[in-house]
């Protein structure tokens, strides 16, 4: 696990996301591409084999785009909440029917309710204290539920040929995790086993994109703009014959831990908690 030091003031207090990364979450390229049918067709498919039913906590909601879709696919199923530390997100969030923690996650106090799924999709490689967030996340899950992370990939084939230059080593990242380091922060958890794991997501868009660049910063709205790109092409069915060799190399890159991310997916040990339930009670 590799640690940026130093790390900005703004980023440990969480004021960043306030200021700076507002405009980009409430962008309107960015919105489209979130709230689109196919933007979190993977994390989804990868929830759906875990958890079919029950209460969700998504970690970094933002925008609440992934818990909008997995009320919109999926009505009465779930009962879902986000939490953030990015209100102006939040309050888009609500504006679109999703229940929102107004606690940072860390400061949560919900009594006797436990998730049956907390996610944190895309948020641990910005936290100063991961295994803080983690505990929490083990406090709260019911005996079996489960804890699902996405981060980058620092062992990915975009982090193989770009090195510094990929657009994802960016100062909001404060941890970076390889296949193996992020297992050992997962067995940092005794209470936690870890049930799945691999890779997900190619974008050879970005590849190409931060090939040309030579490593200059790319802005918000360069961001913005290419995930619309992307998104505009999955959705595209012209592009049907150009899909199928994408998704053949993506699934290729996954067996050998190589595409964009790495996710893990945790299962809260029932043992472990009737251990420790025997144990106060000798």
């Amino acid at each position: 696990m590799k640690f940026a030091n130093p790390v900005a003031a703004e980023m440990v207090s969480g004021s960043f996301y306030n200021d700076s990364r507002t405009p980009f979450y409430l962008s309107p390229d960015k919105l489209e591409s979130d709230y689109a049918s196919v933007r979190f067709e993977r994390e989804l498919r990868l929830f759906r084999r875990f958890c079919q039913t029950g209460n969700v906590l998504d970690v970094g909601c933002s925008t609440g785009a992934f818990l909008f879709q997995l009320n919109n696919r999926f009505p009465n199923e779930y009962n879902v909440t986000g939490t953030d530390i990015s209100r102006p997100a939040l309050e888009y969030a609500k504006g679109r029917g999703v229940e929102i923690l107004e606690e940072s996650f860390l400061d949560l106090h919900l009594g006797e309710k436990r998730f049956d799924a907390i996610t944190f999709w895309a948020v641990m490689e910005h936290l100063i204290e991961p295994k803080q967030f983690l505990e929490k996340a083990a406090s709260l899950l019911k005996g079996g539920g489960h804890c699902f992370i996405l981060v980058p990939n620092m062992q990915s084939l975009a982090v193989r040929i770009l090195d510094a230059k990929y657009r994802y080593i960016l100062p909001e990242h404060v941890n970076y995790f390889d296949p193996q380091t992020l297992k050992n922060f997962a067995l940092t958890q005794p209470s936690l086993e870890i049930v799945a794991n691999g890779s997900m997501h190619f974008n050879p868009f970005v590849i190409w994109q931060d090939w040309r660049s030579k490593g200059e910063i790319v802005s918000d709205q360069q961001r913005a703009a290419l995930l619309k790109r992307t998104t505009s092409f999955k959705q595209n069915p012209l592009f049907l014959p150009v899909k199928w060799p994408y998704q053949f190399l993506e699934k290729f890159l996954s067996l050998f831990n190589l595409a964009d991310n790495l996710f893990l997916v945790l299962k809260k040990n029932e043992n472990e908690i009737s251990k420790v339930a025997s144990e106060n009670l000798g």
